[in-house]
């Protein structure tokens, strides 16, 4: 009682009481009030809530713990206790905030009310509304899903786009650098060309078939451009030519230093007098074995691009808030065979380039060939894990990791020595020293 009177202000502040009266039911104590007033009319409610007489509703003013005095503040009409209230006095509170009665705050927007938590039904607790769900009204009882290509703001108060993210180059740095190192790469893939076209006639341009190194070479830069196919925004024709472009291209370059390790092998038996392996030397063997292996990859990407082609895909699921614009496989059956037969080739390269690494010559291509495709091989059988366990444009630069450095392996353990005796050794760039 004392904290109460505390609460109280002087006389210019008056206290009211707030009343809530409810149509259902009565209060058990109200509803059994029975008395006589001062004029000797009797007080009582009857069983439809009834009162023969009016209600007078006062304020009462404490000017200190003794002295109490009171004003009418509002009269409650009769026959019924829950008819009209006229309140014809002003009520002030020394908070300056009218009291609501109530037992739970109101849930701010971006929450929902929770029931259940209280013995009391009319109780509940606010409670955020879940990832991907919002509420833009106070006392929410439900929170209303986003749709798939939008997501909460902050305060899950409303639905904003998500955010669209692939490889861009403006908004990633690292596709700058794939750019940057593709170019630099693909202009020194063309110089080596163009010393080899100018040296065209020296002995080491000459061994082991020049037109060859020239496919080769052309097929090695091809793949360092193909890997702008995999940057920036992708669309269904990009989609469609990202493996197969390099899947044909490196089909042809591996199927190039297949060439080359079976015609070391040729080459050495061939020395032997009578050898029936002379009739295999020449172009038409190696330009045979590089047409058959690379129509069969041809074939393996046409019968994926007419069955099931890859096309544009918007994942919307496997990250909250955003939109991973990505390429469809399609036909997973289609993407694995294109890589698988990529790797055949590789291997079988390897395996007859490793047989023939230890053949008498003085400038034996085989060594080379046989650690090109080891770190060929190395690359592409790491890269599958990494791929698999990577997702939006991180799976995308994995494989453009993968393009750039199995073509940079080729090009610097093949050609580098070749262009630094034809550079800096011109000494060993003879008939008697190569043989």
């Amino acid at each position: 009682m004392q904290e109460y009177l505390n609460n109280i202000g002087d006389e210019e502040e008056m206290l009211t009481l707030c009343i809530s009266v409810f149509h259902e039911k009565l209060h058990k104590y109200v509803r059994k009030l029975h008395f006589t007033d001062p004029t000797g009319d009797k007080v009582y409610f009857n069983k439809k809530r009834e009162v023969p007489t009016d209600l007078v509703l006062y304020s009462w003013m404490f000017r200190n713990a003794t002295d109490i005095y009171q004003v009418p503040i509002s009269i409650i009409k009769r026959p019924e206790f829950v008819s009209e209230i006229n309140i014809n006095h002003p009520i002030f509170w020394k908070s300056g905030e009218v009291p609501v009665s109530r037992c739970s705050d109101p849930c701010l927007p971006g929450s929902r009310k929770k029931f259940g938590s209280s013995t009391h039904k009319c109780c509940y607790e606010c409670v955020s509304c879940p990832e991907g769900e919002i509420s833009n009204i106070s006392d929410s009882e439900n929170c209303m899903k986003c749709p798939d290509e939008e997501w909460p703001n902050e305060k899950k108060t409303r639905c904003v786009l998500k955010l669209m993210e692939f490889l861009s180059y403006i908004d990633d740095t690292i596709v700058a650098v794939f750019s940057a190192v593709s170019i630099l790469c693909c202009l020194l893939t063309g110089l080596i060309l163009r010393i080899f076209i100018h040296y065209q006639d020296t002995p080491i341009v000459k061994a082991n078939n020049r037109s060859l190194s020239y496919l080769l070479l052309v097929s090695i830069m091809l793949s360092f451009l193909c890997v702008f196919l995999f940057l920036g925004h992708p669309v269904d024709v990009t989609c469609m030519l990202r493996v197969t472009s390099f899947g044909v291209i490196f089909s042809v370059a591996v199927s190039s230093l297949l060439a080359k390790s079976i015609m070391v092998c040729i080459a050495f038996k061939a020395t032997k007098p009578g050898s029936s392996w002379r009739k295999w030397m020449g172009a038409k063997l190696p330009n045979c074995i590089i047409c058959v292996f690379s129509m069969v990859q041809v074939i393996i990407c046409v019968t994926w691009l007419s069955i099931s082609p890859p096309f544009q895909d918007r994942d919307t699921h496997s990250y909250q808030g955003k939109i991973i614009i990505q390429c469809n496989e399609g036909s997973v059956i289609g993407f694995y065979s294109v890589l698988g037969y990529m790797g055949l080739l590789a291997a079988v390269s390897f395996i007859i380039a490793f047989l023939a690494r230890t053949l008498p010559d003085s400038f034996n291509e085989a060594k080379y060939i046989t650690f090109s495709m080891l770190v060929f091989c190395s690359v592409w059988i790491s890269m599958i894990p990494a791929y698999l366990s990577t997702r939006g444009k991180y799976m995308v630069a994995v494989e453009v990791f993968a393009i750039m450095t199995s073509s940079s392996g080729l090009l610097g353990c093949i050609f580098f020595p070749k262009c630094y005796i034809i550079l800096f050794r011109p000494d060993l760039n003879t008939k008697t020293v190569i043989r």
